[in-house]
């Protein structure tokens, strides 16, 4: 089976849209970086390293320092699909990824995104 297109897109192609869709509902940019480094451990300066060298997704997610164990707790519907019944690992770090930048964009507290 072919591996899905999102895996090979640069995240840096799909990182303008988490900002605008942040932006528009009076959200920051530091917050999205705050969300992305939260998920996967990267430090502020290796984000912005990958975002430059146009990593893409399936390696972004291969090469995170260390995932938030705490992710698992991520719960709800992306794209029509129940992120904790993602079977293929990949996909579902794409998919919490989404649903922390949706949460944000919805006003709620970073607090809570962020599941502290």
């Amino acid at each position: 089976m072919p591996k899905h297109q999102i895996y090979t897109m640069s995240v840096a192609r799909v990182y303008p849209h988490y900002i605008s869709k942040a932006e528009k509902k009076g959200r920051t940019k530091s917050e999205v970086d705050e969300i992305i480094r939260w998920l996967t451990g990267y430090s502020q300066e290796e984000l912005e390293s990958h975002l430059e060298k146009q990593t893409d997704f399936e390696t972004f997610f291969a090469e995170a320092p260390q995932l938030n164990p705490a992710r698992t707790l991520i719960k709800g519907v992306v794209c029509g699909v129940r992120v904790e019944d993602i079977e293929e690992p990949t996909m579902r770090e794409i998919r919490y990824l989404d649903k922390l930048i949706d949460e944000l964009a919805r006003g709620k507290a970073m607090e809570k995104i962020l599941r502290k």
